[in-house]
């Protein structure tokens, strides 16, 4: 039997939002590439697909072949995997919110809020980056910005309003990807800590769909 992947402490402290891109300069730009064609719901619905997709090609080839360079069994390696796509999501989170307080879009209480999921975000990143460092692996770089507003297609984004609706729906998506990915594990602790990842996510989801007015839908089973 493997070994279990060692769990890191958590991270301690609040890091402040860092506004490091305008919305308000770059949407002219993407403007000209209309990327308003493409509904924010399919957008949405491929954002856990492909961000699972940048981490496993990063990693490089398949569980076997990650399983060489770590030194551990197969299902270790497949860990591995499914962490890296993790972490693409939370790279994800990190550039969505830090573009969004760039955006002046953002009322002063909004923001507040917003700093404390984006310190969870980047917790959960600093342990998916030690977990996987510490099984060989070269954890996933994130994509630049420009990349994320062009993909999420955050250009579109027109108000405060517009934007609680998406993070909302970021972390929804969030939230669904972990109970799959929990599914996909083989180690036990690693399980256990996505279960966290999963829980800080839909509640970023509950609180941002209640500040959007949303409902709280009727049917069983909210995630997945």
């Amino acid at each position: 039997m493997s070994e279990s992947f060692p769990l890191p402490t958590e991270p301690e402290g609040m890091v402040a939002i860092r506004p490091i891109i305008n919305l308000k300069e770059t949407h002219s730009m993407f403007e000209a590439e209309d990327l308003g064609k493409t509904s924010r719901r399919k957008l949405l619905g491929g954002i856990g697909l492909a961000s699972a997709s940048i981490g496993l090609v990063t990693l490089g080839g398949s569980a076997m072949a990650a399983s060489k360079l770590s030194g551990r069994s197969a299902a270790d390696a497949a860990d591995v995997e499914v962490m890296q796509g993790a972490l693409a999501l939370e790279h994800e989170g990190i550039a969505a919110y830090n573009i969004a307080a760039g955006s002046g879009l953002l009322s002063k209480g909004t923001i507040a809020v917003a700093t404390v999921f984006l310190g969870h975000h980047e917790g959960h990143r600093d342990a998916l980056v030690k977990l996987i460092a510490q099984a060989g692996g070269k954890p996933v770089e994130p994509m630049s910005n420009g990349q994320y507003i062009k993909a999420l297609n955050i250009a579109a984004l027109k108000s405060e309003a517009d934007v609680v609706k998406f993070a909302a729906g970021l972390e929804l998506g969030a939230a669904s990807a972990y109970v799959g990915q929990v599914a996909a594990l083989h180690d036990h602790q690693l399980a256990r800590l996505f279960s966290q990842l999963g829980t800080d996510e839909a509640v970023h989801w509950a609180l941002l769909n209640s500040a959007a007015g949303g409902e709280v839908p009727k049917p069983p089973f909210l995630f997945g």
